[in-house]
């Protein structure tokens, strides 16, 4: 049987100032260093390559968050994919790591967990946030872009933010220099350019009242609006043109940190590859899908050709997604790739997005920085898209916050290629599906998986897999079984053996997560914090776009797998 208890960490780390250390596990490349003689040596080699000097100069860092992406959507993970050229090439000059999970499936607890480096257990963002969402993001909690601009970064925000809209939970007040993107998913509000959806949506009223729209997936009230920093400048927005906005606000943001000698954070929280799909010029021979893929493709590629004009070997660049497909949304919902949860599909429901299955949070991850992140290389260390923050802070010789725990690592070592350990315990928390909001209802330690709950999602064909609560756990075996189809018997010897250690992992997770500083977040609602350009017309429609601009009330209280590891 598999080890139970591999080199690695559990996570729940103390906020303190520290430079990165060498893991365990290093014994394997350096040998024993049973003399002085070799501790002096290893102590240079390391001091020079982490010493957080005031002569080293802050690298850049750019992180792209693809929105319902599937593992399955990058080539280099699955051979049957061919629209994504770009990303391809990302993988082949960087590295590719293939067991990379989101610390939450759906939108507001995924984001909040990236930009916190802590699971919604503890940051208290739990499920997502709405159209009339009074809070967000609890405001004692630090994101990644105060710690940084605190570090003396320049710090941009473009895209979907899903945290807060509303007074001093907007972006600009959560440490962005500059913000420019919608404030939540844009399914969120209606559009004149509505594009694909299932079920289909309208486009905004024009005139006259508001016609009601039954069916509740179709929000009419209130227009989707574009936002530069606290400011809404368009409403709705345009969404056939949004992509080149993103690709060219992100451009201007990195000439002007250039210009401004700083280094910069740029989060690109991108559109694709949620609904609605935009219409594409001359679709793909692959489908809608297919074609928007490949637009996201290009944007990412443009995006790279720009940092690398400033200096290759400056920025370091992280793609990655915030959770997997959005299967009730069929043939316009990514690629699972073998993730498909195949217990789970048995009977009936859906294993992606919202679900604690594979497809739900096992997201492609890409990590490109020229000269200090080895190319043409792919890494299966368990990691998690909560190792962002405490990576970065380290990378960049800031101090974590200080009175909470953590959930992610630095993984320095592991971007390096020093070191393919990553994390020893993860834990999946419910985010949408059966079981509580936010609660931890699936975990992994080495290869083996344990489920408390399932079910609870909505599958393609409308079916939603009844919920189920396991005591005890249900446990795959992922290294035999990655469909996630055969649950181990309970009474195998091995199931039997590797329950104990499952079982004092989760206790100890919920007993440090309870003994945390833990924050609680407002999900109250109040439709007049709804983002309104124009109150007097239809929809909160501008009268043209760009003409007509309202600043935020803050008077009120926006199938072949390339899994393979060498």
């Amino acid at each position: 049987m598999g080890q139970l208890h591999p080199q690695g960490h559990s996570g729940g780390t103390l906020g303190k100032t520290r430079p990165p250390v060498p893991q365990p596990g290093w014994e394997v490349m350096f040998g024993t260093m049973g003399t002085p003689w070799a501790v002096l040596v290893l102590a240079v080699a390391l001091g020079g390559l982490w010493a957080p000097c005031a002569a080293c100069k802050q690298p850049n860092f750019i992180v792209i968050l693809a929105d319902d992406v599937g593992w399955g959507d990058l080539g280099a993970n699955w051979a049957e994919t061919k629209e994504t050229p770009h990303l391809d090439e990302l993988a082949a000059e960087g590295t590719r790591f293939v067991d990379f999970h989101s610390a939450a499936s759906t939108c507001s607890p995924s984001r909040a967990s990236l930009l916190t480096g802590r699971l919604g257990a503890r940051n208290g963002v739990t499920h997502n946030f709405a159209v009339t969402s009074v809070g967000g993001l609890p405001l004692n909690e630090t994101t990644l872009a105060e710690v940084l601009r605190g570090a003396g970064y320049s710090t941009g925000a473009i895209g979907k933010w899903h945290l807060g809209h509303h007074g001093h939970h907007h972006p600009s007040f959560r440490g962005f220099d500059y913000y420019f993107g919608i404030p939540y998913s844009h399914d969120m509000g209606c559009t004149d350019t509505p594009g694909y959806n299932l079920p289909p949506c309208p486009p905004c009223p024009r005139h006259g009242s508001i016609a009601r729209v039954v069916r509740k997936d179709c929000y009419m009230e209130v227009a989707l609006p574009l936002f530069e920093n606290t400011t809404i400048i368009q409403q709705p927005v345009n969404l056939s043109s949004l992509a080149e906005r993103y690709a060219e606000e992100a451009t201007r943001f990195i000439h002007r940190a250039r210009d401004s000698g700083r280094p910069f954070f740029l989060y690109l929280a991108l559109a694709h590859m949620h609904v609605p799909l935009g219409v594409p010029p001359s679709p793909l021979a692959s489908g809608i899908y297919g074609a928007s893929l490949s637009e996201m493709d290009a944007l990412v590629g443009r995006i790279k050709r720009v940092a690398d004009s400033h200096g290759k070997g400056n920025t370091l660049l992280w793609f990655t997604g915030d959770n997997g497909p959005w299967a009730q949304k069929c043939e316009l919902a990514g690629r699972l790739g073998p993730f498909i949860g195949a217990w789970q599909q048995q009977r009936g429901g859906s294993s992606a997005k919202q679900t604690t299955w594979e497809g739900g949070h096992r997201v492609p991850a890409l990590v490109y920085w020229p000269g200090h992140i080895p190319a043409k290389r792919t890494s299966c260390a368990l990691l998690s898209a909560l190792d962002i923050f405490p990576t970065l802070v380290a990378l960049a010789g800031a101090a974590l916050p200080p009175n909470r725990r953590f959930d992610g690592l630095d993984v320095s070592p592991v971007l390096f290629g020093w070191s393919d350990v990553g994390h020893k315990v993860l834990l999946h928390p419910n985010s949408g599906a059966a079981g509580k909001d936010g609660g931890i209802e699936a975990l992994r330690l080495a290869q083996y998986k344990a489920f408390y709950t399932t079910g609870g999602a909505m599958a393609c064909d409308g079916s939603i897999g009844p919920a189920e609560h396991h005591q005890p756990p249900l446990i795959f075996n992922l290294d035999r079984d990655i469909h996630e189809q055969e649950a181990l018997d309970v009474a195998s010897r091995e199931y039997e053996e590797v329950l104990p250690a499952i079982s004092r992992a989760y206790t100890q997770a919920l007993e440090d997560i309870a003994t945390d500083n833990v924050s609680v977040a407002d999900y109250s609602k109040d439709p007049a914090v709804t983002p309104c350009c124009d109150p007097q017309h239809v929809a909160c429609r501008c009268h043209a776009p760009g003409a007509h601009t309202a600043l935020l009330d803050h008077r009120m209280e926006g199938r072949t797998t390339r899994l393979v590891c060498p």
